[in-house]
């Protein structure tokens, strides 16, 4: 079965082409069957390969598929191959099958519009680029992904680009992502320069053996890599792409947050994680960046207006925790959190959508209210997503990945009390602006009335993941034998594991379950039963000050306007007289002065054409003779 490992990415590139070429010329009905279908299908050979992988794994519990060599080159050697371990196939899994829900909503939420098509062949490009990026076995087919992400991102954000301000939001995810990819692409020539190598695999094995912990070799390839990872997954200080991000279809979104480009930067570090063993100041870096980036987003989604920034800024958030947690060495608590959040987090988004659509595409918070009655599903999909987002204890998916990465930040040696108050800090934060979200959009009065429930194609993704949301935490269960959960016994393979889990110390997980339940009580009093505490807070000085700053993002955007965009902008201006512009210039104007001239001769006068004619036939004959 494993041998069929390569159809997986096929099939949805395959649906790509087929869209690409024929799109337009398709019914409706015909791009739903190949863009959904194509990666319908693969969900499902995704499944049963699982399948397959956990009752009989491969030798080794990894399987290497090579396709053909994609060139040669002065001993570099590349080639088109697949990797494939636990790991990659908890990757592969959810990019499929999320992938293929949110597929199945766009159907619906797309329909009739005049880019269909197109929609949904850049979505397929989109999957097909991911999973060539999480199953890549080696540097360079990775990267090929990776660009291929950062691609369908700009096609999809500026999707709707007849507005300009979608098109300035697609060039933003781009610019800024790009920053990233460049010290990325140095990264792996900093790597192939020095170990001779860019087989991911053998690669890690080189490094172990020739770098010793602590080689300035090793730092200064793991920080190149990382300057990469927190482009793709919006993290400090590359994160200001993600909130414009939401100028995209809403399918979009989902799909950028919860399977696709924003997890391509925790992979990386997760694939690369006995380079960044071996760097413990670059590893420190991780942890940093991502204990920062969840408490600075957490205040930002606190205060938005707009639904789905509330859940762009939570993703940022979210994903600071993955970081905060591979940095302090928690691999499998790290790729856990990613598994939970990519249901709930799609879950979230797609109920954003459906109340998008009943509201005629409203997206202020404060404009909505009481649809807990008018929209019954989406409400209930909608609590258990905020639910899980905000790690309720015990029955939420997002409780065990979110109490895993405390608890082994609490006890981990590279953790810490201050990355630890960190992450508490961020627990209290996300109850505090999931459930402010719930309160504001399906409580108090009805200030619209909702124009339809969901059909079909667009409740059965709801369900369907609200089950996901709230099952996986069974993943966090103990083997058989006790000792390591489920999850960690099976990641073993291709992670390391630091701690048992559940079994360490109970009062971490006594104060996180109270933060995140104070969180949702303050939500409840500040946001519905006692709101003119909260609107007297907003209004008072200080209040007034932090909430625009947190609303700007904390400044991030008028600071690179000032320190990148205007000198640009200035020396762009500055220049533009310079001597190259003067020399295209000139030719410019000598074709306008040799246009006047020779319009001038045209002057209808017989005689002087004839004259001119005669003029010119003496010359030419004069040449002749004398030359």
């Amino acid at each position: 079965m494993l041998e069929g490992l390569w159809l997986i990415p096929i099939l949805p590139l395959a649906g790509f082409l087929v869209l690409a070429v024929a799109g337009s010329s398709l019914s409706q009905r015909a791009v739903a069957m190949i863009g959904a279908g194509s990666v319908g299908v693969s969900a499902a050979l995704a499944s049963v390969l699982a399948l397959s992988f956990i009752v009989s794994p491969p030798l080794g519990r990894a399987y290497s598929q090579t396709l053909w060599t994609w060139l040669e080159v002065a001993g570099l050697k590349p080639e088109i191959a697949f990797y494939l371990d636990p790991l990659a196939l908890i990757m592969v899994a959810v990019v499929t099958v999320v992938g293929f829900l949110i597929h199945l909503y766009a159907l619906e939420y797309m329909r009739g519009d005049e880019g269909y098509s197109r929609f949904f062949a850049y979505m397929n490009l989109f999957i097909a680029s991911m999973l060539i990026l999480v199953l890549a076995d080696n540097l360079l087919l990775l990267y090929l992904g990776w660009e291929g992400v950062g691609l369908c991102s700009y096609l999809l954000i500026g999707f709707w680009y007849r507005d300009p301000a979608n098109g300035y939001a697609a060039r933003k995810a781009f610019i800024v992502t790009r920053v990233g990819d460049v010290a990325l692409i140095i990264g792996i020539f900093f790597l192939y320069t020095h170990l001779g190598n860019i087989q991911i695999q053998e690669l890690l094995r080189l490094a172990v053996q020739e770098w010793p912990a602590g080689s300035s070799m090793a730092t200064v390839a793991a920080l190149l890599l990382l300057g990469g990872a927190v482009g793709k997954s919006a993290q400090l200080p590359l994160q200001t792409w993600l909130p414009d991000a939401m100028a995209g279809p809403t399918p979009v979104s989902a799909l950028i947050h919860a399977a696709t480009m924003v997890t391509a930067g925790v992979y990386l570090i997760a694939r690369m994680n006995p380079l960044f063993s071996l760097a413990p100041a670059a590893q420190l870096a991780v942890a940093g960046i991502g204990a920062a980036t969840l408490l600075l987003a957490g205040c930002s989604a606190l205060v938005q207006r707009d639904l789905k920034r509330v859940l762009a800024y939570s993703t940022i958030s979210q994903i600071g925790y993955m970081f905060l947690a591979l940095g302090t060495g928690a691999w499998t608590a790290a790729i856990f959190h990613f598994l939970a959040h990519a249901f709930f987090k799609a879950l979230l988004f797609l109920c954003a959508g459906a109340v998008m659509l009943s509201l005629h595409h409203e997206r202020d918070i404060f404009k909505m209210g009481g649809l807990r009655k008018q929209l019954p599903l989406v409400f209930w999909a909608f609590l258990i997503g905020a639910a899980s987002l905000s790690a309720v204890p015990y029955v939420t998916g997002g409780f065990y990945s979110k109490e895993a990465i405390l608890l082994e930040v609490w006890q981990s040696p590279l953790g810490g009390p201050w990355l630890w108050t960190a992450a508490m800090v961020g627990t209290f934060l996300t109850s505090l602006y999931a459930f402010r979200m719930v309160f504001l959009v399906f409580f108090g009065p009805v200030k619209e009335k909702a124009s339809a429930k969901p059909s079909p194609y667009i409740a059965w993704p709801l369900i369907i993941l609200a089950v996901l949301a709230l099952g996986c935490g069974f993943l966090a269960t103990p083997g058989i034998e006790g000792g390591p959960s489920l999850f960690k016994r099976f990641l073993a393979a291709a992670l390391p594991t630091q701690n048992a889990g559940f079994h360490g110390e109970v009062l971490p997980l006594i104060i996180a379950s109270l933060f995140s339940l104070g969180g949702i009580l303050t939500a409840y009093l500040f946001f519905l039963r006692i709101p003119r505490v909260g609107d007297s807070l907003a209004r008072n000085p200080a209040g007034s000050i932090l909430n625009r700053l947190w609303f700007a993002g904390w400044g991030f955007d008028s600071l690179y306007n000032f320190v990148f965009v205007r000198p640009v902008l200035w020396f762009a201006l500055a220049n533009s007289k310079d001597f190259t512009d003067l020399f295209f210039r000139g030719i410019e104007r000598a074709s306008a002065w040799s246009h006047v001239a020779l319009s001038g001769t045209q002057s209808g006068k017989v005689r002087w054409y004839a004259a001119v004619l005669a003029f010119g036939t003496v010359v030419m004959v004069a040449l002749a003779v004398f030359l």
